[in-house]
């Protein structure tokens, strides 16, 4: 674990849902991308007034409190065109400096019939203006491990190597007329951020018979450990924790994540989909209260010793 504490401090809620913005109908997963000093722009899935994902931004400036510096009216990335496999929506934002090109990993949406929906991982690059697609085609193809969906990833650049950690989905079922999925976490890994090799190998998994939900990992690397934060759900989504050596094998000790629902308010019945940066030295989480963001997006902060 990242201290023998691992006691998450609540900030509260920084951003609510505001119907007035096109874009901000949910405030739902968010991705910290520092700018300079303790300023930091923050890309936020939000939902338009059609009920699409699409990722919108803020700013923030971190001091002893988390201040709101502005939200823009429109959104910075939206979803494709109609039959691309992004085209019903775009979310689970995640941005990966390269040098002096960030690169934007994100999840696409479409509808399909005896399933709800199918989510694939698509990748845009900045050109100093705004995030343009590098491929229309999703980056992580259908293969014999990986023939469903595949959905919100975090990606690291370390040195030459490309490590990425994504959800795969293992199957959908049909309980009781309710059709039902079920996905937990992989690795991959590369040597130009694109291109990426997959073994089947599985980080995060079912740890009993009522999960079927794990999602949404982040992933930082602290006195040569890998710490990751992800979320995962029977009844409700809750934030899990494990630790790796390699980042492929990975111990999940879900009662060191050090934080759980608040007694009353926006986050009392639901805790999800988690960014974790380090700024100075503390750690903070951007996270998702009840109802997927519905109610809010809040951080949290770990002091590290």
């Amino acid at each position: 674990m990242i201290n023998n504490i691992n006691k998450w401090e609540k900030l509260g809620r920084i951003l609510t849902p505001d119907p007035q913005i096109n874009w901000l109908t949910y405030a739902g997963s968010a991705h910290a991308i520092k700018i300079k000093g303790n300023l930091y722009d923050v890309l936020v899935t939000g939902r338009d007034e059609s009920n699409r994902s699409v990722i919108g931004k803020i700013k923030i400036k971190i001091s002893d409190s988390i201040n709101v510096l502005s939200i823009e009216s429109k959104p910075t990335f939206q979803y494709g065109e109609l039959g691309a496999f992004d085209e019903n929506g775009v979310s689970y934002p995640c941005v990966v400096k390269d040098k002096r090109t960030s690169y934007l990993y994100y999840t696409g949406w479409m509808p399909s019939i005896l399933t709800p929906f199918q989510n694939h991982v698509g990748l845009a690059k900045w050109n100093g203006h705004s995030f343009i697609r590098i491929s229309k085609a999703p980056i992580l193809e259908r293969n014999n491990d990986d023939y469903l969906s595949t959905g919100s990833v975090f990606v690291m650049k370390e040195n030459a190597k490309w490590h990425m950690w994504y959800t795969a989905f293992v199957k959908w079922e049909n309980e009781n007329g309710k059709i039902k999925h079920y996905y937990k976490i992989k690795y991959a890994e590369s040597i130009d951020g694109i291109n990426w090799k997959r073994e089947n190998i599985v980080c995060i998994d079912f740890k009993n018979e009522n999960e079927y939900a794990i999602c949404r990992p982040s992933v930082i690397k602290h006195n040569g450990m890998y710490h990751m934060y992800f979320c995962y759900r029977g009844d409700t989504y809750k934030i899990g924790y494990a630790y790796s050596k390699d980042g492929k094998k990975w111990e999940r000790e879900d009662n060191l994540a050090g934080i759980n629902y608040s007694s009353s308010g926006w986050d009392s019945k639901e805790l999800c989909y988690p960014n974790i940066f380090q700024h100075k030295n503390q750690l903070y989480m951007l996270y998702c209260g009840n109802n997927y963001g519905k109610e809010g997006l809040g951080m949290a902060r770990l002091q590290l010793y």
